[in-house]
């Protein structure tokens, strides 16, 4: 994916859109060359809260976290991102329905791929411990991500107008906030089982 393309796809329905189509990545190539480095970020940007900036935008825990503790929270948490991704990628293709599509999985999931980038840039803003800068910048990713939905199911799926688009949009925007809080989830389990475990 031409990453220079990123910045039209947010309010275009046409640029970087039509490029990616035409490319047509495979989901494999997709997945290797692009989600699997964009979802290193937000773990290895959490290791360094966890252990360089502890208490900075985390709670810092009593007694600190191991490198080994942190390390497998961030495990999880990056296994949990890639499985979200691919699971996305079919309940889109299954909400075709809604608006009378059948997108190809492929289709479906580039959408899945492209849709979350801001959020995972977002986790860079860890390198500034303050709680509401990052509350913030991750509200900003929020509208980034969704101008990133609305303007793809448009182009991607080839639906017939754009009053389709935004129903569709709004589902896919609804399944990915609530994808977004399983991951917050699973991060908040792993650490509760990773402090257990100390006892």
């Amino acid at each position: 994916m031409n990453t220079h393309n990123l910045p039209k796809m947010f309010y275009s329905y046409r640029e970087g859109w039509q490029d990616l189509i035409e490319t047509r990545p495979s989901v494999r190539k997709l997945f290797t060359t692009f989600v699997l480095p964009m979802s290193l970020i937000p773990p290895v940007m959490l290791l360094y809260a966890l252990l360089v900036m502890p208490g900075g935008v985390f709670p810092e825990l009593v007694p600190a976290i191991t490198i080994g503790e942190a390390l497998a929270a961030a495990v999880a948490f990056f296994l949990a991102e890639l499985a979200m991704v691919a699971l996305m990628a079919s309940i889109i293709q299954q909400m075709g329905d809604v608006v009378d599509v059948t997108p190809t999985y492929q289709e479906a999931f580039l959408l899945a791929a492209v849709a979350p980038t801001p959020l995972w840039i977002s986790a860079l803003a860890l390198f500034v411990p303050i709680t509401w800068f990052n509350a913030l910048v991750v509200a900003i990713a929020w509208v980034a991500s969704a101008a990133l939905i609305y303007h793809g199911v448009y182009p991607l799926f080839r639906l017939e107008d754009k009053s389709k688009a935004r129903v569709m949009g709004t589902f896919v925007l609804m399944a990915g906030i609530i994808a977004w809080i399983a991951l917050l989830v699973v991060l908040a389990l792993a650490m509760s089982m990773i402090i257990g475990l100390r006892g």
